[in-house]
């Protein structure tokens, strides 16, 4: 009877698990029927394809289970509608976006072969165009690059998102625009500089001989041919010229008073080393050719001097500049060996026009040493350092001239850069040997400091102090010149200036330039007259376009001590100068 009942008990719990797991199953398929049917209605709610009634939760859902199978058929037929609609469309769209490409394309392709076609063209004008000039006469070339380069603009700048054009330069980039100032980099003299590849572009007669039949050989040899021709004319308030015709001197070169001069043609025959390389030895050169008034204030006693020391011509000829460059790239970071006649390392000024930030001379520059001959070296250290050291024969003498200045002189110059390249030093000893009394024997020690505020502005002031030992104040069987006067008195002669340049760039092409100085001529041996200068000037440098500078300034001398101006009968005097640059 137990084991009965037990059957009985056991057979009632199994038949109520196999009715709550079957309640349990049916539940989880109505729920999946749900969710599926909920999910298809959903997404053809968002299509806008059914009644938002047939969403509805809780209490609703016995109505979505009631109609769960007509929804199922209804949602499936308006998916296949809506999925046959989607794919018309997107063919639609692809034949659309395809059609659309293929015009794009065909523009493209159009505006290409445009491009393409234009550029032909202008490769066969340009081919046409080297052939003709090639079969012209030279002086034809030549007019035409004077004529092309006249509308030349001397300096354009970069676009503002322009990418920098290449280079092979490995030092720091230039500080300064050159044009329209004179120089692009720090000063330093003596040398090319050390790290840039020497590319001079070229002046309208190189450019007429690059277009001529043998241009190639020209671009290969490196070789240039230039110049230009500079002349002036002054309005002074020195005018008596009784006693002689340099009555705007201690002004130089403008000796002349409220006249018209040639002051100089210059021609350079030159080869630049590449001094940007480091793998093998360059060489260069330069020879020089200077017509004018200012080959007064170049000549070296004993080469070709007779025209200004015994016969005072106004008008003569030089060669202030003939020597030949060797560089070597293994020592340190490159170092350049000049070997001949050199115009002196230090000054912020040079004898050639076109370097000049005036048209006038400050009397610093006017009376100190001009040209030597020897062998000087420069050495670049690093990116701040480069020394230079040289041997010459003296100040202003050629080595086979008797004078007491012709004897071994050594020259000692340090430069200085700032890693910020806003800075530069330029310091040494130029000339120094026993200071012995002679044509130009000037012992000086002197020094250069630049400062750039920033592209538009900067400035530069230089100061030296010279002296000469057992000075005569009359002619003597040994010196019977000077290169700039006997002293007013016997002995030790010395003297010593300052300069400042600022310099205020006004436009892309042009400059203002204010100068301000002293000098304290002690004994007369420099302007032949025993007192202190000071000289202000303001003047303008103007680039019209490349190959033309004018340059007009206002200037205002006097000196302090004694009546040094108009021959000796005033203190002070103002004048107007301007000079103009032809480059060729």
């Amino acid at each position: 009877m137990g084991r009965a009942f037990d059957r009985a008990e056991r057979r009632e719990r199994t038949r109520s698990s196999w009715f709550q797991f079957t309640s349990k199953r049916k539940q989880l398929h109505r729920r999946r029927r749900l969710i599926v049917a909920g999910s298809r209605n959903c997404a053809a709610f968002f299509y806008g394809k059914i009644d938002s009634r047939f969403f509805r939760f809780g209490s609703g859902s016995s109505k979505i289970r009631a109609r769960g199978p007509h929804i199922r058929n209804n949602n499936h037929i308006k998916e296949k509608k809506l999925k046959t609609k989607n794919k018309y469309l997107l063919v639609a769209l692809t034949v659309v976006v395809t059609l659309v490409s293929a015009h794009g394309q065909d523009a493209s392709d159009s505006a290409l072969k445009a491009k393409s076609k234009a550029r032909k063209k202008e490769e066969q004008a340009k081919s046409e165009a080297i052939a003709r000039k090639m079969k012209e006469p030279f002086w034809k070339r030549l007019d035409e690059a004077m004529l092309e380069q006249l509308g030349t603009p001397a300096y354009t700048p970069p676009a503002p998102d322009a990418t920098p054009a290449p280079t092979t330069r490995r030092i720091p980039p230039a500080p300064f625009d050159s044009p329209p100032f004179p120089n692009g980099d720090w000063q330093i003299g003596g040398s090319p500089i050390i790290g840039d590849p020497g590319e001079l572009a070229p002046y309208p007669l190189m450019q007429a001989l690059y277009e001529g039949p043998y241009g190639d050989a020209w671009k290969r040899s490196k070789v240039q041919i230039y110049g230009w021709v500079n002349f002036s004319g002054n309005i002074s308030t020195s005018h008596n010229t009784s006693k002689g015709q340099n009555a705007n001197f201690p002004l130089i070169y403008d000796l002349r008073p409220n006249r018209m001069e040639l002051n100089q043609i210059v021609l350079y025959l030159e080869r630049l080393p590449n001094e940007a390389q480091t793998d093998h030895i360059d060489w260069g050169f330069r020879i020089s050719f200077l017509y004018g008034l200012d080959y007064r204030f170049t000549t070296t006693r004993g080469f070709i001097s007779d025209q200004l020391l015994k016969h005072n011509s106004y008008y003569g000829f030089d060669m202030p500049m003939v020597y030949f460059d060797l560089y070597i790239p293994y020592v340190f970071q490159g170092m350049n060996i000049r070997i001949g006649r050199i115009i002196s390392m230090p000054d912020i000024e040079a004898q050639l026009a076109p370097n000049n930030l005036m048209a006038s001379h400050s009397l610093l520059y006017g009376f100190d040493p001009y040209c030597q001959e020897g062998i000087f070296t420069t050495t670049k250290i690093n990116d701040q350092w480069t020394i230079q050291a040289g041997i010459s024969n003296g100040n202003d003498v050629a080595v086979w001239q008797d004078d007491p200045g012709n004897q071994p002189t050594g020259t000692v110059m340090i430069q200085w850069t700032s890693p910020n390249q806003m800075d530069s030093v330029y310091i040494g000893d130029n000339a120094f040997n026993n200071a012995e009394f002679g044509y130009n024997n000037l012992q000086q020690i002197v020094g250069t400091w630049t400062h750039k505020f920033n592209d538009k502005i900067y400035t530069a002031t230089e100061a030296w102090y010279m002296y000469m030992n057992d000075a005569k104040s009359a002619p003597t069987s040994e010196v019977p010149f000077q290169s700039g006067s006997f002293p007013v008195r016997n002995g030790y002669a010395p003297e010593w200036a300052v300069v400042n340049y600022t310099m205020f760039r006004v436009a892309r092409n042009a400059f203002l330039t204010v100068r301000n100085e002293y000098m304290n001529d002690k004994v007369g041996s420099r302007t032949g007259h025993a007192t202190q200068y000071s000289e202000h000037a303001i003047g303008l440098t103007y680039w019209p376009d490349k190959i033309i500078t004018i340059r007009p300034e206002l200037r205002f001398d006097h000196a302090y001590d004694t009546n040094a101006y108009d021959n000796g009968t005033k203190r002070s005097q103002f004048a107007f100068i301007t000079d103009v640059i032809y480059h060729f």
